[in-house]
């Protein structure tokens, strides 16, 4: 599974895949940290919803609750507020137009996929809602509006270009 979470104004990528007797943990920020970690199952309990672990001989107990993508985590004995993005999520929040994922002067893909159409060309005025192009994602094609009447300054992707989540599509002036 993939995800990204906000926490401190630190953006983090973290992937999580499941072997027979453990589970891989892949954890990446922009500014280079780079962690991999193996969580034994045998150090892990789950009950009422919470989960207890065992990593590098301490012990976590870590009880999430969340609604669309706020969770509130609590661990260690503190409340964390943080945003989490799984691919579904990722997906809704890039099809919701430039300001979702880019503050509204860029478009921005949430997640990899590749381009299969483009409509506009720079200097191209657009309106709001006015779709701007098409990426395929998750085996589906999602047409990307703008998100406000617009001005482009810059395509950045073609038909055909594959794309790394984050990566920048279409800026606006």
């Amino acid at each position: 599974m993939y995800f990204e979470a906000d926490l401190k104004g630190k953006k983090y990528k973290i992937e999580v895949t499941e072997t027979k007797s453990n589970w891989n943990v892949h954890m990446m920020t922009d500014d280079g940290l780079n962690e991999k970690h193996v969580i034994s199952k045998k150090d892990y309990m789950e009950l009422d919803g919470a989960i207890s672990f065992l990593f590098e001989d301490s012990s976590y107990m870590v009880d999430v609750t969340g609604n669309g993508v706020n969770y509130t985590v609590f661990t260690r004995g503190s409340y964390r507020e943080i945003p989490i993005y799984n691919d579904e999520a990722l997906l809704h929040e890039s099809l919701k137009g430039a300001g979702a994922m880019g503050g509204g002067k860029t478009i921005v893909a949430g997640m990899p996929g590749k381009i299969v159409k483009v409509y506009v060309k720079p200097g191209q005025e657009v309106k709001e809602r006015q779709p701007v192009l098409v990426m395929e994602a998750m085996k589906m094609e999602n047409e990307i509006k703008a998100s406000g009447n617009l001005k482009v300054k810059e395509v950045l992707v073609k038909p055909g270009q594959s794309v790394e989540s984050g990566a920048t599509l279409v800026t606006f002036e």
